[in-house]
């Protein structure tokens, strides 16, 4: 048997953990300004580019892309060298792909705080970055199948079964949630509207969640955790069963993000069916990694890396049996749109994927680095840092969760609503938002300890840049698998083609329906196209990020009815690219605010909150007031929105800006009849525009006409 010599590359899983931990300790310093923000919003330090809205998206990309991303490419560059027994397929394009993500990253850092983004939740970037994400993407695809092709193991080992799916899941959900037609450079226009731009996000944003903060990590946990405690996989049969199972399931659950919306009942019900299935694979993976642990649990005590395992795996289990929870819709009625959300986003992010890339950092870095962890006492000290930080962020925000799920429906015994500002419950909150930006400054502590604990690491040894190895050259196979799977596992081409059917199946059957069958997105006959003034109003909304804070859908309960008015019914939507429904409620709900307060208030509510609602902690938008309204592009958005199905005329489109300095002019007089003078060029006017034309067209309507087609929506 001929044995062959190669080097393992090291460098370049150096250069991603360095970036894991540049990018950990940027985006959670963000995540921290923004948690101080929700108490006291001048921290905003009254500049345009730092305000909630905009710097919201900025964290979340940060952490999850960058952070969470690099660390993904840093375990998956060592653990699949190692487990293929083969250097990557080419050094170019490992640092093309690391280079590329960096830009990427840089270019959102960028963007965003600017207000270039398209407002989908985690999928902000816009067109052009979106593209060279995409290009970046297929470089890692090429790079990781050039070296399983060129392996010198013959089978797969279950890690690089994650990574596979991972590659080829993450890229179907990337191009479908990203086709756009664009107006500008920067500035385009989702092919998808209302109801089922809501489905194709949130297909994509929960399964963002599985096949990049889930499946890539399992694929490392596979392979880190067993190298820690030194033991072997606890179950073979079950690692298969986790995978297929998970894949297959995972895709399908999704629209539990949009329960009593006007997303048609069925495929709701598909959702919490398929979450409520997800407890089994999720908890089969979770079992096989602390059953691995079996026999090691007094190097537990004595190694932080595999404490920290063994907490990820914990909150890994919390986290995919609160999912599905929350899918239940007597759960999600009080739970939806509460801090319980950001409360079970951050278990995932801080526990799962945050203490798995602290354990593998501390045991990466001295490996590659050939010396020992210079401090084991500074990795326990913020093994228990971190773990507390954790700690005093999620308790206060499910406290402050069923808080705000108990006010909002609470009715007083002569049945009118007992607190019909929304602001009292805002404000009852604000001390458990301060003990959560007090768990976030932990946790960042945490990783400032670790920082400098792998400087030392690093500083007392040498980088082995490339590290020899060898193997025995892949052989033709004379025996015979008996088992389908392992057979399988000597086919990567094959093992790709099978994971992107089981995934692919699920959304297929949820979004052809809603795409085509007509009674699914009823019209109502009432609901015109936005104005010229309107649109531009609403992508001033969009910049702004007010979509972080105010959702814009009422669900049909009495207490939202009561507060907000009709709920909402699917065919309001169909002119909405992008829809604006909103995970969250920092503030109230925005669909039918059209009309219920004059121009006048609005102008105050932007130029200083507190004027018109005492004690908020929304950000004043000044600059709105200031800065003249772009009109450059007006006429090429409307021609953009007929393309895709707007109903736009001719003349409506050629006199564009006409019209919008028309109704502009209207509301600048009604604004100076009430003692406030500001011209009609100003954004502000195209923002009062905007928000006074939200949910007035179902006012109009028959009220036979929107019942039958909420009628036609749920049969």
């Amino acid at each position: 048997m001929q044995v062959e010599q190669f080097n393992y590359d090291n460098k370049i899983v150096r250069d991603f953990g360095i970036a894991t931990v540049t990018w950990g300790i940027i985006g959670m310093t963000v995540g921290l300004l923004i948690a101080l923000q929700l108490v006291w919003p001048e921290l905003n330090f009254g500049t345009q580019f730092t305000t909630f809205g905009r710097i919201r998206p900025l964290h979340t990309n940060a952490v999850i892309f960058a952070f969470v991303g690099n660390a993904i490419f840093m375990g998956a560059y060592y653990s699949m060298q190692r487990v293929l027994k083969a250097r990557m397929f080419s050094d170019v394009l490992s640092k093309i792909h690391f280079w590329g993500w960096q830009l990427v990253i840089v270019a959102a850092a960028i963007t965003l705080p600017l207000g270039i983004t398209s407002s989908h939740e985690y999928a902000e970037l816009e067109l052009p970055i979106d593209i060279f994400l995409t290009v970046i993407w297929v470089v890692f695809g090429i790079n990781m199948f050039g070296t399983i092709i060129k392996r010198r193991e013959r089978h797969m080992y279950v890690a690089i079964w994650f990574y596979i799916a991972t590659f080829v899941t993450v890229a179907v959900l990337h191009i479908v949630n990203s086709i756009q037609v664009p107006v500008s450079f920067w500035k385009s226009y989702y092919v998808y509207s209302g109801v089922q731009d809501a489905l194709v996000q949130w297909w994509y944003g929960h399964n963002a969640v599985a096949f990049f903060l889930t499946t890539p990590f399992l694929g490392m946990m596979y392979y880190f955790l067993p190298k820690m405690a030194n033991r072997p996989v606890y179950s073979y049969k079950l690692s298969i069963l986790h995978f297929w199972s998970l894949i297959f399931i995972y895709i399908w659950a999704g629209p539990h993000h949009l329960l009593y919306t006007s997303l048609p009942s069925w495929v709701q019900s598909l959702g919490v069916v398929f979450s409520i299935m997800l407890i089994a694979p999720s908890w089969g993976g979770m079992i096989n990694g602390l059953l691995t642990l079996r026999g090691a649990w007094d190097k537990v005590r004595t190694e932080p890396m595999l404490k920290f395992m063994v907490v990820a795996l914990t909150c890994y289990g919390m986290a995919t049996l609160e999912g599905p929870l929350l899918s239940l819709k007597q759960v999600n009625a009080i739970a939806h749109f509460t801090d319980w959300i950001p409360a079970h986003v951050h278990i995932g992010a801080l526990g799962w994927n945050g203490f798995m890339t602290f354990a593998v950092l501390y045991w990466l870095f001295p490996r590659i680095y050939k010396t020992n962890l210079y401090s084991k006492k500074l990795a326990n000290t913020h093994f228990w840092i971190g773990t507390l930080g954790i700690l005093f962020y999620a308790i206060p925000m499910y406290w402050a969760a069923v808080v705000q799920g108990l006010m909002w429906k609470d009715f007083t015994p002569e049945g009118v609503l007992k607190y019909p500002n929304f602001l009292a419950t805002t404000l009852e909150i604000l001390p458990m938002h301060m003990m959560r930006a007090a768990g976030g400054l932990m946790y960042l502590v945490g990783v400032i300890l670790m920082t400098y604990n792998l400087i030392k690491t690093v500083k007392q040894g040498t980088l082995v840049a490339n590290e020899p190895a060898e193997a025995p050259a892949l052989e033709p196979v004379h025996v015979t698998e008996r088992s389908q799977h392992r057979r399988l596992e000597r086919k990567p081409l094959l093992f790709l083609v099978m994971a992107l059917l089981a995934i692919l199946i699920g959304g297929i059957v949820e979004m052809i329906p809603t795409f085509t069958v007509s009674s699914n997105v009823p019209k109502i006959s009432s609901v015109k196209p936005y104005t010229a003034l309107e649109l531009q109003g609403r992508d001033l909304y969009i910049r702004e990020g007010c979509v972080n804070c105010h959702s814009q859908t009422i669900r049909p309960f009495r207490s939202e009815t009561a507060r907000y008015g009709e709920y909402s019914k699917a065919g309001e939507f169909v002119y909405d690219r992008p829809f604006l429904w909103g995970s969250k409620r920092t503030g109230p709900d925005l669909h039918r605010i059209g009309g219920k307060y004059p121009n006048k208030w609005h102008y105050d509510h932007m130029l200083d909150p507190t004027i018109t609602s005492p004690g908020s902690i929304m950000p004043q938008y000044p600059w709105l007031i200031n800065q003249d309204l772009e009109t450059k592009y007006l006429t090429g958005k409307m021609r953009v929105m007929r393309n895709l199905g707007v109903p736009y005329t001719d003349a409506e489109i050629n006199n564009a800006v006409a019209d919008a300095d028309a109704q502009a002019l209207v509301i600048a007089k009604d604004l100076a009849a009430n003692q406030v003078e500001v011209e009609p060029t100003k954004e502000i006017i195209a923002m009062i525009a905007y928000l006074q034309r939200l949910g007035t067209d179902i006012k109009s309507a028959p009220k036979e006409e929107t019942q039958s087609a909420e009628i036609d929506k749920n049969n």
